[in-house]
């Protein structure tokens, strides 16, 4: 029998349509031809980008060269531009402001074809210092509120080039998903006193059957209520509201489970788009006890329609028991 699921920590409702009990074969997941053609983000095309803003690379190398491990760069079309005030302003009831903000492009190897799934632990550290170390910048401009780190993996979850990367786009505004988190946790904490994201992790370590992995310093779970098949969620097991505050051996421990649950989602969906978004505190902070900051990675398997715009629910074919089954007892 279906069962309605409510999120503990917004309160978003899903529907685990248990009858229809979709296995990963079950997921027509197509495999994406590589296009081929010009790549803005191969070595030797440095001068196609933006200038870079950081780069990893070799020593004696000149910025804009090849040489690098990492690059971040400006988004040659950005959503919004660093440039200018908000002039914030009424019109009637409506409310607007100047699209001030960043857009920024982490491409995170020179390699065209390997994938976050793909690159080496070490790489994979990088990529995450390279996060950490733009959000601490971005932090300092007092007109940003909010930095969104984010990757859309393939075509039909959203990237427009296949040379992996992922984007981070800083906000004058704290956006309202993350500001529902917030509220919702700092509303558990003043009841309980403890943090609700804390009492998750031991709630699922102690019944495991959603657990997917676990090292030294974090968990890979499968959340009780996922919008989507095969969500996975990356917590810290340190109660901490900010991701930029991680200590060198929580971000190495993190890019290992990182990529661990990327190399099982690959194996078990065959390779499947997705996108994984970062929920953090905002830059002003002022959320330390009841805040926790963490890694949703969401594959791209249904697709949403009328029902789902209309309602706010998501219908999951996939209780998330059994993707955690299938995460955890994948052959790597």
């Amino acid at each position: 029998m279906p069962e309605l699921r409510k999120d503990p920590i917004i309160g978003r409702w899903v529907i685990i349509s248990t009858e229809r009990g979709m296995r990963p074969s079950d997921f027509a997941v197509v495999e994406e031809k590589k296009k081929g053609g010009f790549c803005p983000f191969c070595p030797g095309n440095e001068g196609t980008t933006p200038p870079e803003i950081l780069s990893y690379r070799e020593n004696g190398t000149k910025p804009n060269t090849p040489g690098w491990s990492l690059r971040v760069v400006a988004n040659k079309f950005p959503a919004l531009r660093v440039e200018g005030a908000l002039n914030r302003e009424g019109e009637g009831v409506y409310d607007k402001m100047n699209g001030i903000g960043a857009h920024e492009v982490i491409i995170e190897s020179p390699n065209h074809n390997e994938t976050l799934s793909t690159i080496s632990v070490k790489n994979f550290e990088d990529v995450l210092w390279a996060f950490r170390d733009r959000m601490v910048d971005l932090g300092k401009d007092t007109r940003l509120k909010y930095g969104l780190i984010f990757k859309n993996q393939g075509e039909a979850a959203g990237a427009s080039l296949e040379h992996s990367h992922s984007q981070l786009i800083a906000l004058p505004i704290v956006p309202k998903r993350v500001a529902e988190e917030i509220e919702a946790a700092k509303a558990y904490y003043s009841y309980k006193e403890r943090c609700i994201f804390c009492d998750i992790i031991r709630q699922e370590t102690k019944q495991g059957s959603r657990m997917i992995s676990e090292n030294q310093d974090f968990v890979a779970i499968a959340p009780y209520a996922p919008r989507s098949p095969f969500e996975t969620w990356i917590v810290p097991k340190r109660h901490s509201c900010s991701f930029e505050e991680a200590q060198k051996h929580e971000y190495e421990n993190l890019a290992r489970i990182f990529s661990d649950t990327l190399k099982r989602i690959d194996k078990v969906l065959s390779v499947p788009p997705y996108n994984f978004i970062l929920h953090t505190a905002p830059f002003s902070n002022g959320c330390k006890d009841y805040y926790h900051w963490h890694f949703e990675i969401v594959p791209k398997l249904v697709k949403i329609a009328g029902f789902e715009w209309g309602s706010g629910f998501y219908i999951n074919p996939t209780p998330p028991e059994e993707s955690a089954r299938f995460m955890r007892e994948a052959k790597l």
